[in-house]
């Protein structure tokens, strides 16, 4: 099975959001069950090229930009056993940030990441690489299965993009890539395409995701649940509309996410000052490790005090609006908040006025550092999943691997991975709070307080959460099933194409 993975982040290369850790993962997970996978990026300003072994440039291509045509670089390297090729566009893609700078979204994002999807298309024959499938990650790849559609699967058999089928992951229905229509045509494509029913169009705008949702041969979730959900949905631009027929067509799939139990191991973590395990009793290391942190910054030190982590991007998507309605009921509680991610400058403001008003209960760490992240986990009590939209598993089950007792939304898609602590389940996980509510957020975090204050039931908790198995084993054996089904669609539509032709 050759796959082209197509994903706007990679872990060791680009790191924004929960996406660049399954970006990475899941090619690897494949590559070890017996696939060829190679990853396709755009080369970004964000992007840190030191882990890229043997990068050297291909050649170029010519896409359709608009009315007329623009040319992009294809580079391949590697990171280790991973085949990683990068797609460069000096204007539109190296010079800036994957998704926005402090003023926002990017206005040519349009732009952007349909040249980017054009140039991945394109760069096939140049690769002497025919896939079976194209793996499409969110919404900034979503204009592909488009283009596949409509201009590759009419080129009947002879090239490799026209036979290969497509595969479109949602991992978050809050940012879905939503612009005027009038860029329809200077992307290329016909106004055919603007309708809703098994088209682009949602809520009058031209929306990436809906795109991938609506042309791809399958489409799929980061969870059983969450595919559950979508179906479940009530937007007010009917994006369920789109799922329901899908799943009634037999063509929406959830995979749950694993995790890499070689990079996330507390056992075997340089980046821990103290290495622990599940098979620690004392819990030795990480008391240390939590030492450790409380030191590093400025914290008030303390074994038995809660250390809360808050990790990702601070916006209303990812749940932060009702984090901050109880930020400070929460710090007044004694809770220990340490925050690692990124945010608008505004929000950051605010995160730094509650570090002076709650001097050692309070730190941001600003931006989005995995050399940061592991001592964060293996210091952390609990980690806050607020998130209603875009919750990452992946980062939920790594917490718990370090013995981070998760406080999450309910009805975020994380119900696959945590087993709540309710007092009906005899092997709790975690604790799920139902309501999307700043005061819900609060009786969830009370309810871990509450047994935090017990010792013994705690290390048990903690220890059963470090015992979950997560593996991306099982996860890759799925994938390739699904895209045996993806693949066989694209042929048939490709000869379907050559026969009519």
């Amino acid at each position: 099975m050759k796959v082209a993975f197509v994903t706007p982040e990679l872990h060791s290369l680009v790191r924004l959001t929960g996406l660049a850790e399954v970006s990475e993962a899941l090619p690897r997970a494949l590559r070890q069950a017996g696939a060829d996978v190679r990853v396709f990026l755009p080369w970004t300003r964000d992007l840190q090229d030191r882990a890229l072994q043997d990068l050297h440039t291909v050649g170029e291509v010519r896409v359709k930009d608009g009315q007329g045509r623009t040319s992009a670089t294809i580079l391949t390297g590697h990171i280790g056993d991973l085949p990683v090729v990068l797609i460069d566009h000096p204007q539109l893609l190296r010079t800036k940030s994957v998704y926005s700078d402090q003023e926002g979204p990017h206005q040519d994002n349009w732009r952007r990441f349909t040249v980017f999807c054009r140039a991945v298309l394109e760069s096939f024959p140049l690769l002497s690489f025919e896939p079976d499938v194209v793996h499409c990650l969110d919404w900034t790849t979503g204009i592909l299965p488009v283009v596949k559609e409509l201009e590759y699967a009419q080129k009947g058999l002879d090239h490799p993009a026209a036979r290969a089928g497509t595969y479109f992951s949602v991992h978050s229905t809050a940012r879905q890539g939503t612009f005027e229509r009038d860029v329809l045509p200077k992307m290329g494509l016909p106004a055919s395409v603007f309708q809703h029913a098994r088209g682009v169009e949602l809520g009058g705008k031209v929306s990436f995701l809906k795109a991938g949702a609506e042309f791809a041969n399958l489409v799929g979730t980061f969870s059983p649940a969450m595919s559950d959900r979508l179906l479940r949905q009530a937007s007010g631009d009917r994006l369920e509309d789109t799922f329901k027929r899908r799943a009634a067509e037999k063509e929406l799939f959830g995979v749950l996410n694993g995790i890499d139990y070689k990079a996330w191991d507390p056992s075997n973590d340089p980046l821990l000052p103290q290495m622990y395990s599940v098979k620690d009793k004392d819990v030795d290391g990480k008391r240390k490790c939590k030492s450790s942190l409380q030191s590093s910054l400025k914290l008030d030190n303390g074994p038995r005090r809660m250390v809360a982590a808050v990790v990702g991007r601070f916006d209303a998507d990812s749940g932060f609006d009702i984090l901050a309605e109880v930020l400070t009921a929460i710090l007044e509680r004694g809770v220990q908040v340490v925050l690692l991610g990124t945010g608008r400058s505004e929000i950051i403001e605010r995160v730094k006025t509650m570090e002076s008003t709650f001097v050692g209960c309070c730190r941001l760490i600003e931006g989005f550092n995995a050399n940061a992240l592991h001592p964060l986990l293996g210091a952390a009590d609990v980690m806050l999943l607020p998130s209603h939209f875009n919750a990452s598993n992946s980062l939920c089950a790594i917490g718990m691997r370090y013995g981070v007792v998760p406080v999450a939304y309910a009805n975020s898609g994380l119900e696959d991975t945590i087993v709540d602590y309710d007092g009906a389940n005899r092997a709790p996980t975690g604790f799920l709070f139902k309501g999307y509510s700043g005061d819900s957020l609060l009786d969830g975090l009370d309810a871990a307080r509450k047994v935090y204050k017990d010792a013994e039931e705690w290390k048990g908790l903690a220890a059963r959460c470090m015992k979950q198995d997560f593996s991306w084993t099982a996860t890759a054996e799925k994938y390739l099933e699904i895209y045996k089904k993806a693949s066989q669609r694209g042929k048939k539509g490709a000869k379907k194409s050559a026969t009519e032709g």
